[in-house]
């Protein structure tokens, strides 16, 4: 079979059943699947297998896409996955990671530049958690938009599009994220001028 590079020949070859096809669709978006679930969840191991549900979501709803951006659809997949999640988590709360035996030996994602000393990588891991937590105190559609708009680069009709909103909703929750982000991080400015100036 020749190689397919087109999203579009892609996503007709999967609609015909054919998994190799998926599965180049899988490795082509995997990173942003992941990437967008861990920044909405804040924990590697559930934004692996949001990341991954998604994915069976997608496969088994390929016939369903009609066209347009087959990112910002799989995006809406992943959203509408944590959702869900975060909504059961609410009814259903669970025992704090903290409280669990060994919590306190966790690592957390791989974040560390090769080129960081050890200092610098434990000073860049705690700037990262800051950021994290700000994230995760903003309500589920804020942190959704924020993440897909200014740590994903999506445009706002791509964001639009991923969320099933209007643009105008897509920028008033923009405004109300940002604002909430840079109220969290004030008086961090310190933390993150030491992190990041070796990276210029």
């Amino acid at each position: 079979m020749p190689t397919l590079q087109d999203d579009a020949e892609l996503i007709t070859a999967a609609q015909r059943g054919d998994l190799d096809a998926f599965n180049a669709l899988v490795l082509r978006y995997q990173n942003a699947a992941y990437t967008t679930a861990y920044r909405l969840l804040g924990e590697p191991f559930s934004a692996s297998d949001a990341a991954q549900e998604a994915f069976i979501n997608a496969y088994r709803k390929i016939s369903e896409f009609r066209g347009g951006n087959f990112k910002a659809w799989l995006l809406r997949i992943v959203t509408n996955g944590v959702y869900d999640r975060l909504r059961y988590e609410k009814r259903r709360p669970a025992d704090s990671i903290e409280d669990l035996p060994g919590a306190d030996s966790d690592d957390g994602a791989p974040l560390v530049a090769h080129t960081a000393t050890p200092e610098q990588a434990s000073e860049r891991r705690e700037a990262q958690q800051v950021i994290q937590d700000c994230l995760g105190g903003l309500p589920a559609d804020q942190r959704a938009t924020l993440v897909m708009f200014d740590l994903e680069d999506y445009s706002y009709q791509e964001v639009a599009e991923g969320m099933s909103v209007q643009l105008g909703t897509v920028k008033s929750r923009l405004s109300r994220a940002r604002l909430a982000m840079r109220r969290c991080l004030e008086g961090k400015q310190e933390l993150f001028a030491d992190v990041f100036r070796f990276n210029n």
